[in-house]
């Protein structure tokens, strides 16, 4: 089965006919038909496949408890309308980089095996990587419990109506010491491949960054019959706040984003009571983001003082800097500038999203390869890469297997 076949099987799946963006959700249909889509792959491959105790799935070409495994694959599930690429690019790449080494009649000397990790996005209980966190043992199984999506249904009822058993959550330290390295193809969330005209770059770091939650409270009333010097309205404060983010992101060369929004009561002729917003932020550095974070709480603080509201602010998810394994990394970039010409390099990229493979960097060496985005764009239907740029990322991807793996 070629890339292109793989790719047009799975386009369809979860995909807005309104939107043209893609809605697969953790634990619900689009993504229960992601995980079919995937088994298939790996039972018509003749791989051994499983679903470990927090519902990620994995296929295997040898034997898993022979150590040292080479591990390669992403994630399935989406953002909120988002692209084709964000996370099926390194699945599919996964496999079609088998075939490729197959028909390269490699010879491994090292399990190897293809993953994709659950809820990377986060989409619908509000936390990334809750996959591949609860496997590294970064989110206890209380907090996974605690997890509830925007109908109020837990993270354990949605995988218990998904067919799963939410009792068998938790860390795996038994899976992880069987592997010896992880590598994550991604789609570029960015032009820095575009503009230096490479169809393939390494990932260097991942920039830190987090989550925080803001409540503006203020007093519902009539918006026709309510002086504005008798108004609390917290709505004034959130809108300050985020021309705020974007001030203090621009001082300090880091990015701040207020993209979701929950306002009550909610009606068209009615001050509101609460304004909810969340803050996504991450700059190239800790201290960076400390001055970008700390600046908008300062303002807010202030902004909702002037206006009689109450604030609360919560961090509700945050990552450190992720520095990738520099000896796999070191490795990865001489496997594929072997050919090339020894005036030429294969670039070294940072980024400001997180992934799976950061997650996971703390307890196994894992690197990441990304494919070139001829618009940046991500995380949105217009997300792209072209056929001949995902062909070349499978081709790094088998040479770097075959480089891990069968020797």
């Amino acid at each position: 089965m070629t890339f292109h076949s793989m790719w047009a099987e799975l386009l369809p799946i979860g995909r807005d006919s309104a939107s043209g963006g893609y809605r697969r959700y953790a634990w619900t249909g689009a993504d229960a038909d992601c995980r079919t889509w995937f088994q298939e792959q790996a039972e018509a491959r003749g791989l051994t496949y499983e679903v470990d105790r927090n519902g990620n799935q994995w296929a295997w070409l040898g034997d898993p408890a022979a150590g040292n495994a080479v591990v390669t694959g992403s994630h399935l599930d989406s953002v909120p309308d988002g692209g084709a690429f964000d996370g099926p690019l390194g699945v599919v790449s996964s496999f079609a980089a088998l075939d490729e080494l197959r028909s390269r009649n490699a010879r491994f000397t090292k399990p190897l095996a293809i993953v994709n990790f659950g809820d990377e996005e986060g989409a619908r209980f509000g936390l990334a990587c809750v996959g591949s966190r609860l496997t590294a043992g970064q989110l206890t199984i209380e907090q996974a419990h605690r997890l509830t999506d925007g109908d109020g249904i837990t993270l354990p009822r949605a995988m218990e109506a998904a067919g799963y058993d939410p009792d068998t959550i938790g860390a795996d330290p038994e899976r992880l010491a069987r592997i010896g390295a992880f590598v994550e193809l991604h789609v570029e969330q960015g032009r820095a491949l575009d503009l230096s005209g490479d169809r393939v770059g390494i990932a260097g770091a991942i920039w830190p960054h987090g989550r925080w939650r803001f409540d503006f409270r203020g007093e519902a009333n009539h918006a026709g019959t309510t002086r504005l010097a008798d108004r609390r309205d917290p709505m004034l404060s959130y809108a300050e706040t985020v021309l705020a983010a974007r001030r203090e992101a621009e001082l300090a060369g880091a990015v701040a984003t207020f993209g979701k929004i929950v306002v009550e009561p909610n009606g068209v002729n009615a001050i509101p009571s609460l304004v909810r917003g969340w803050l996504d932020s991450r700059a190239a550095d800790q201290e960076r983001l400390d001055t970008v974070v700390g600046g908008i709480e300062k303002a807010a603080r202030a902004y909702a003082e002037a206006h009689g509201v109450d604030l609360d602010i919560v961090r509700e998810s945050f990552t450190p800097v992720v520095e990738f394994d520099h000896a796999l990394r070191d490795e990865l970039a001489r496997i594929l500038g072997k050919d090339t010409d020894p005036g030429l390099k294969v670039p070294v990229l940072g980024t400001g999203a997180g992934h799976d493979a950061g997650i996971l960097s703390g307890s196994i060496p894992t690197a990441m390869l990304f494919v070139r985005n001829p618009t940046g764009v991500s995380h949105s239907p217009a997300e792209h890469a072209a056929e001949d740029d995902c062909v070349a990322g499978v081709t790094a991807l088998a040479d770097v297997l075959e480089g891990l793996a069968c020797r």
